[in-house]
């Protein structure tokens, strides 16, 4: 189950280390690269199409700053979407229920991320961490609210 995963993964990041934090980072971050282009190529909706270019453009960007943090906290980062693929694989084979998958699958991450981000914001014992995570959170529910505004037109 593709928001079990999720779920996972985001409890994965509310733990106080900032390399389990950067780590989780990394890998939701290229996942949402990915699903984002698969929105971009596969949805029929002209929103979610828009939302998922956003998603790749957003999150390459926060996958760079990841990495950055990642070299100057000398932890190594994955290079793979770890737990993510299942979802990934799951909306690759979705035929016609993508959208509604993949907007479901975008309300729950999302709601996830900005919860990890908020407690690293709050709590990070590294300041560079804690600043990062302060920066991005407005990014992120700024995603938060599009995917809802999608997902509520489409009930």
């Amino acid at each position: 189950n593709a928001v079990n995963t999720i779920s996972n993964t985001a409890a994965a990041m509310t733990t106080p280390s900032a390399e389990d934090f950067l780590k989780a980072a990394a890998q939701g971050g290229m996942a949402e690269v990915q699903l984002g282009n698969l929105a971009a190529t596969k949805s029929q909706n002209a929103e979610i199409k828009a939302f998922g270019k956003l998603m790749a453009a957003d999150h390459a960007k926060v996958n760079a700053e990841v990495k950055a943090l990642g070299a100057k906290l000398k932890i190594t980062l994955p290079t793979d979407v770890g737990s993510h693929r299942s979802t990934i694989d799951d909306l690759s084979k979705a035929q016609a229920n993508f959208d509604k998958d993949y907007v479901n699958a975008m309300v729950k991450d999302h709601e996830d991320d900005v919860a990890a981000f908020q407690k690293q914001a709050d709590n990070a014992a590294d300041a560079d961490v804690k600043a990062f995570a302060a920066k991005t959170l407005p990014t992120l529910k700024g995603h938060l609210e599009k995917i809802k505004a999608i997902q509520a037109k489409m009930k």
